[in-house]
């Protein structure tokens, strides 16, 4: 299978939801204490907002067809002139899924070396992400590819 990696656009938005149905399923299952069944991370006015947004790059894999097999949610975060921080220009990964139907397949690898390679070409100093410690599958994936744990939000449920 043939896969193209570029920016999202507007006839994307079906494909996305999709996804984005399908991350929260698995939020869901994991901790249906925080995330609401049935639901997902934007609207679809919020991802016609997100995708004008040069600031907050959507990256999707698709098929020869144009089918959305995955898709790779960015944010800009920089630091500059903090008084204890240095400048910093990060590009955080809020939402990386590939379709479960065709998770292990390599597509989640070559999206992320597609926004490291974006990274690295908009001279950004790293790439960060957070992941939830149920999502058990995710974590050897982001390891596997050289993440490591930056910092730590522990919780105590009363």
């Amino acid at each position: 299978m043939k896969i193209k990696i570029r920016r999202a656009n507007k006839d994307d938005i079906d494909g996305l939801n999709i996804l984005l149905y399908q991350v929260h399923g698995v939020h869901v299952n994991g901790r249906p204490d925080i995330f609401k069944k049935g639901e997902k991370k934007f609207s679809d006015e919020e991802l016609k907002k997100l995708l004008k947004d040069d600031t907050k790059p959507i990256f999707v894999a698709t098929d020869e067809n144009n089918n959305i097999l995955g898709h790779c949610f960015c944010v800009f975060h920089e630091v500059k002139n903090d008084k204890s921080l240095c400048d910093r220009k990060v590009l955080y990964i809020d939402d990386l899924c590939v379709d479960k139907n065709i998770r292990n397949s390599g597509i989640g690898k070559k999206m992320y070396e597609y926004v490291l390679n974006f990274a690295k070409e908009n001279n950004f100093t790293s790439v960060t992400l957070d992941v939830w410690n149920f999502n058990e599958s995710a974590l050897k994936f982001y390891e596997k590819i050289g993440f490591l744990p930056l910092k730590t939000l522990m919780e105590k449920q009363i």
